[in-house]
């Protein structure tokens, strides 16, 4: 859980280190703004991810589940500026499978705390292995990140693409397939 108090602080001390006055009428509501926006960038941490996967259901089912285009928003973990994009998960189940809501929301508790986008995907892949003992993984994202479009390089248009590969999806063949899914 976030320290409101704290955050606040801290951007008064920001805006004043910056050459702005944290009194001016426009910013006298920032660091209450910061506080709550950093409240909902970080509410992952802590959060164990394997108890998003905890309730799975039999299945006779024994093929590839695919839920593509999964909206998430990170922190970079080294400019504290946003990255967004999208997740592409996959797994290869053995006799049980999640609910398809949970994946959406595996990807927000990784991706809600600092992060770096390669390892958000590793993450999001090794829980989906371990969780649901998955026989195998696919998990690509795409995302932009502000840091590249603000800043440095100013590239806007730019994506990064990650990918993370568990099981028998470590396979090139077996991945392939999977991709060719992916990217249809």
């Amino acid at each position: 859980m976030v320290d409101a108090a704290r955050i606040q602080a801290a951007v008064v001390e920001l805006l004043s280190a910056i050459g702005e006055d944290p009194t001016r009428a426009e910013l006298q509501a920032t660091p209450q703004k910061v506080a709550e926006a950093y409240a909902g960038f970080f509410k992952g941490i802590g959060q164990d991810p394997l108890a998003v996967l905890a309730e799975t259901f039999e299945a006779e089912h024994n093929e590839v589940v695919i839920l593509k285009d999964i909206e998430l928003v990170s922190i970079c973990e080294h400019h504290l500026l946003p990255f967004t994009g999208v997740a592409h998960i996959a797994y290869l189940p053995t006799d049980r499978v999640v609910g398809l809501g949970r994946l959406p929301r595996l990807v927000e508790v990784l991706a809600s705390r600092p992060q770096l986008q390669e390892n958000l995907t590793a993450q999001i892949a090794s829980a989906l292995e371990a969780g649901l003992g998955a026989k195998g993984v696919v998990v690509v994202i795409e995302a932009r990140h502000h840091c590249v479009a603000s800043r440095g390089a100013r590239q806007p248009e730019v994506s990064t693409i990650t990918m993370a590969a568990r099981g028998v999806y470590d396979q090139p063949a077996a991945r392939a397939e999977v991709m060719a899914l992916i990217t249809k």
